[in-house]
């Protein structure tokens, strides 16, 4: 995908908006939560917005280079993780064993590659149960257009992942607002036609109506 210029203008007054939802703690947490379901696999991604999205896109990290304490930290690709396979293997770990919705995650450098496993994620996600209204856009992290986006994707990944309560979610499950269960109630026939004898509220009452000191109809009023 072709590169893009910097924005201006209204644009660029957009993109500044969308760049403050941006959550530096819940990054921490998500990361947290990834390094955690994923287990050994994935190196910790370098501090900040763009080290996220390179991490999640194409699993980039930054290490220092050199010996310790003289060498400068430099970007590169986490040998134990090939690119683009942090999403993919964090879906997969939400399924038991062999059943993983991504059945074959490629090894690949190219770009086209790396952004359809980031469409198989989305997908997978959706299945899972995320709302389509609550999943972001493959550009936007491809691009890193609205990371904030990606983070509530994420975020309410690990909220059903702890709701569902299947025992594959690995973790605090305080990192994560908890999810509205269903909160069935069952009546019994008895109960269901005592309420259909209950006038409601809604229609009305002619409790405390009375016409004392009311004249009569035709009758003058007494004005003193």
């Amino acid at each position: 995908m072709a590169n893009r210029g910097p924005s201006y203008g209204l644009s660029r007054e957009v993109q500044q908006k969308i760049d403050r939802q941006y959550d530096p703690e819940l990054e921490q947490i998500l990361v947290r939560w990834i390094l955690a379901q994923c287990g050994g696999d994935v190196a910790q991604p370098a501090p900040g917005k763009d080290g996220f999205q390179q991490w999640l896109k194409d699993g980039t990290v930054s290490t220092p280079r050199g010996q310790p304490g003289r060498g400068a930290a430099a970007p590169r690709t986490d040998p134990r993780l090939p690119p683009g396979q942090v999403l993919c293997r964090l879906i997969n770990s939400l399924h038991p064993r062999g059943q993983g919705p991504v059945a074959k995650i490629q090894a690949s450098a190219m770009a086209f590659k790396q952004m359809e496993q980031i469409s198989q994620f989305l997908q997978a996600a959706e299945r899972y149960g995320i709302a389509a209204t609550d999943i972001f856009q493959t550009v936007d992290l491809w691009e890193g257009k609205n990371m904030a986006c990606v983070q509530r994707t994420l975020m309410n990944l690990g909220s059903l992942a702890v709701a569902k309560g299947d025992g594959l979610f690995v973790g605090d499950p305080n990192w994560f607002p908890k999810k509205s269960q269903e909160n069935r109630r069952v009546f019994s026939e008895d109960k269901l036609k005592e309420g259909q004898s209950v006038i409601g509220l809604q229609m009305g009452t002619n409790r405390g109506a009375s016409q004392a000191g009311m004249t009569g109809y035709g009758m003058p009023r007494q004005i003193l």
